[in-house]
């Protein structure tokens, strides 16, 4: 079995080699290779293989499809949206994700934000460090605020419950409610959400109905001065319908980690200029313990695969 590696997996070489070296001691073959968004390049180095990894870097149906041999894309990532399933689905090649590694990461930089935004960390950090003083920046705190949850799965849950812990009123909206979600969580319907919530964190997965899910008519329903913390995926947000509500003053602030595109951004995003806005350039998945756990996730993914058990199933 041929195995490539087409991007890095954020972890020290040990950990990496101690999950390579059991299945080159079976006689597999396994080679990584540095990130290269090139196509050629990619069909290049994976046109032999029989078993593709990659994390979030985009695989599209032409170099899927430049490979013969290929029965299996082990994603090291919870969304999959950046590999074309399509032809993954006609070429009968199957695909597992790493479902459930960056759940703490995520959540927890979702608070940070929040935090963060209440405080106005960035503008009075720039206080301080120009000699000034807090004057006109004292912020509010998070007790007592309601937080809306869009996507309450795992990554969402964890979310409510580090809001819930600082003493927020926790409302959740998701497509199907399955009874088994916690107590605190009241779901309610979007338009309900966004209405009474004072900060908003979208932890959905992208599809045809959460595409651009927080435009406009949505941003037009949330309560005037409200945040928006988007750990979720990019193309939820119209980024320049929620630009111009920040810039106006409907909204409060936002904490973006994700965007239309992987950073880096072109300077001319209207998110890297909006105000009261927090940017980073997608890391909420990307902790020292996420990585390594994620591998991990991968590597015995890989592993039940090869013994005809495939786990964390996408196709």
């Amino acid at each position: 079995m041929k195995i490539v590696l087409l991007e890095p997996l954020g972890v020290p070489d040990e950990i990496l080699n101690d999950c390579v070296r059991p299945l080159t001691e079976q006689g597999h073959t396994f080679t990584a290779y540095p990130k290269d968004t090139d196509v050629q390049v990619q069909i290049d180095r994976a046109k032999d293989a029989d078993v593709i990894m990659i994390a979030n870097m985009p695989l599209k149906g032409e170099v899927i499809a430049a490979c013969p041999k290929l029965k299996f894309i082990n994603v090291a990532f919870t969304g999959t949206d950046h590999v074309d399933l399509q032809v993954c689905r006609e070429k009968g090649i199957q695909v597992s994700n790493a479902a459930g590694y960056s759940t703490e990461a995520v959540a927890e930089l979702a608070l940070g934000l929040t935090l963060s935004l209440l405080r106005n960390v960035p503008q009075v950090e720039a206080r301080c460090r120009a000699g000034q003083t807090k004057d006109g920046l004292v912020g509010t705190e998070l007790r007592g605020k309601t937080v809306g949850i869009v996507g309450v799965g795992a990554i969402g849950t964890r979310a409510a419950e580090l809001f819930h812990a600082f003493g927020c009123d926790v409302l959740g909206y998701k497509r199907h409610v399955l009874g088994s979600e916690p107590e605190f969580v009241r779901f309610v319907p979007l338009e309900e959400l966004l209405q009474k919530s004072d900060i908003v964190s979208l932890h959905c997965p992208l599809n045809d109905s959460s595409r651009r899910l927080i435009g406009p008519e949505n941003i037009a329903r949330m309560k005037q001065g409200a945040i928006l913390i988007n750990a979720s995926r990019g193309p939820v947000v119209d980024s320049h319908a929620l630009a111009e509500a920040l810039n106006c003053g409907r909204l409060g602030g936002a904490g973006i980690d994700v965007f239309e595109t992987e950073p880096p951004l072109n300077t001319d995003h209207p998110l890297l200029h909006s105000k009261n806005t927090i940017v980073t350039p997608h890391v909420a998945f990307a902790s020292a313990e996420s990585m390594e756990a994620r591998c991990k996730i991968v590597f015995d993914s890989l592993r039940s695969w090869i013994q005809g058990k495939q786990i964390n199933k996408v196709l």
